[in-house]
């Protein structure tokens, strides 16, 4: 029960303030896009670039001011906590350095950039709503904002076929998956009575789960699962990104990614349905193999950092294989250290990759980045760090983001999950060393065009770079404040009260 004094000081317009990022995000989308006619076409690309990067800096701004404000609006359909909190800031981040990384891109390739940053705000958007709502048809609406928003930014390189393939294919089988999820809600709906999550699990307290109940918790991961690029619903992942451009790749493989983790991890751990789910172990060991796997021959540096995303959602999907309540909060404090460490390391490869590619993306072949460490000495050293970093490297946030999840998963027993963990992690060290060998160990073989790097993306990689090595050297931080989370979201569900109180902390040794 919420002290009276504190209920006092909460203000009559609360409701609004919790979903005052979303507020804020969707106002200056609008003003982007009202200004969008009246800005010349050489200008719109900094100007609607730059208040589109304002918006983001308010809406994380809003994000730490609705923190304050913890607890249910709208009829119980969202709640602001740590959790909530965590993937706000995180998916608003990533969009501010990815409207960063823009800037030169579309003045590269020549796309008016109007629409371009409102779609992003608009997806951050929907995002935001997922990691917040507590109702189902609610986080449904969520993700259709989200990926409305992003099949349109697949396909904005216009002139290129391949663009355009990219968008089509991403919106034909995207749509087939949120049908998926949508079913699964009705399913849940018409075996509990409600799509409220908390009123949902009381519902599964009180009387031994149907089937019914773990058709609808499966169909809801096929639509959960394609958004993270799960196996075996990856199969979209290497056309669409090769196609998409190169900042909008790297939005769409960290952003999206991390709000449909956020409501799997709402659904896997806030949803009482005793007993572990077998889809998901079996999910996290194909992602990680076929991942890895197609990634070995791959030319294309866009086509293998697709399959390593493919990878990397096998490696987090780990944790969510950990829901017995005495390993719950370990696995869901892991599964979001890792999310924000990928995020970091992920977009500023993409990044890296953006500024390479030139006009038309033409330069976007592992045999392009032949003797770059002479030519641009500065870039190739910021991309090896990436790279490192998702290898698992000491130093990196990539190395802390493996030992959490796979610590957690060695305390739930899940031995053999975890050996084919580090043995995928062993044989996606080659394929990311290919691109460092490349880059220092060999002459180059055609004249591949490297400009100067503008302050917009200096500043994106800059950001990257400091947090891919903040969460590798100094993670305690960003662990506790995960680690809370994780207790916010555990503690909230009805029947919390067999969670144990103060686990065991994932990397301790006592």
């Amino acid at each position: 029960m919420m002290p009276l004094a504190q209920i006092q000081a909460i203000p009559q317009g609360a409701d609004y303030i919790r979903i005052l990022p979303e507020l804020i995000l969707s106002i200056f989308g609008i003003v982007i896009m009202v200004l969008d006619p009246l800005v010349d076409e050489e200008k719109s690309q900094k100007t609607l670039g730059l208040i589109g990067f304002i918006g983001t800096l308010a809406g994380l701004a809003s994000t730490w001011y609705m923190a304050e404000f913890p607890g249910l609006a709208f009829s119980n359909t969202i709640r602001v906590d740590g959790f909530s909190v965590f993937f706000n800031f995180l998916v608003i981040a990533i969009a501010a350095v990815v409207i960063l990384s823009s800037f030169e891109y579309l003045a590269v390739q020549r796309i008016r950039a109007g629409e371009y940053y409102a779609l992003i705000l608009f997806s951050v958007v929907g995002m935001s709503v997922m990691s917040s709502a507590v109702e189902l048809v609610l986080i449904f609406i969520g993700l259709e904002i989200s990926s409305i928003s992003t099949y349109i930014l697949a396909g904005f390189r216009r002139n290129e076929a391949s663009s355009a393939e990219s968008s089509l294919k991403y919106f034909l089988l995207g749509s087939f998956a949120t049908a998926f999820f949508l079913y699964g809600v009705a399913l849940m709906f018409g075996a509990t009575g409600s799509t409220n999550i908390d009123i949902i699990s009381q519902r599964l307290l009180a009387s031994r789960p149907e089937m019914l109940v773990y058709t609808s918790m499966a169909l809801m991961f096929v639509g959960l699962g394609f958004k993270v690029a799960a196996a075996p619903f990856h199969v979209w992942t290497p056309d669409v990104y090769e196609g998409a451009p190169a900042p909008v790749v790297g939005f769409m493989s960290t952003a999206p990614k991390a709000a449909a983790f956020a409501v799997l991890l709402r659904v896997v751990f806030s949803i009482n349905v005793p007993g572990r789910f077998w889809f998901l172990w079996v999910a996290a060991a194909l992602s990680m193999t076929l991942g890895n796997i197609g990634a070995l021959v791959q030319n294309n540096v866009k086509r293998l950092l697709a399959y390593s995303s493919i990878a990397h959602a096998g490696y987090l999907l780990v944790a969510f294989a950990m829901t017995t309540p005495d390993t719950s909060l370990n696995g869901i404090s892991a599964a979001m250290f890792y999310t924000a460490a990928y995020a970091a390391m992920n977009v500023g490869a993409f990044a890296v990759v953006s500024h390479l590619a030139n006009a038309g993306e033409r330069y976007v072949n592992l045999e392009d980045y032949e003797g770059l460490g002479r030519t641009s000495p500065l870039l190739a050293a910021t991309l090896t760090v990436f790279l490192l970093s998702l290898i698992g490297i000491p130093m990196t946030g990539g190395f802390f983001a493996k030992f959490y999840v796979f610590s957690a998963a060695l305390r739930a027993n899940l031995i053999w999950l975890t050996i084919i963990g580090v043995l995928n992690s062993a044989i996606g060290a080659y394929y990311y060393l290919r691109i460092i060998v490349a880059m220092y160990m060999r002459e180059s073989r055609k004249e591949v065009p490297v400009g100067p790097i503008s302050l917009g993306l200096g500043l994106a990689l800059a950001i990257s770079f400091v947090a891919t090595l903040y969460l590798g050297i100094l993670p305690n931080r960003v662990l506790q404040i995960s680690q809370h989370s994780a207790h916010e979201l555990v503690q909230a569900a009805p029947g919390a009260a067999g969670v144990a109180q103060n686990p065991r902390p994932i990397g301790s040794t006592n």
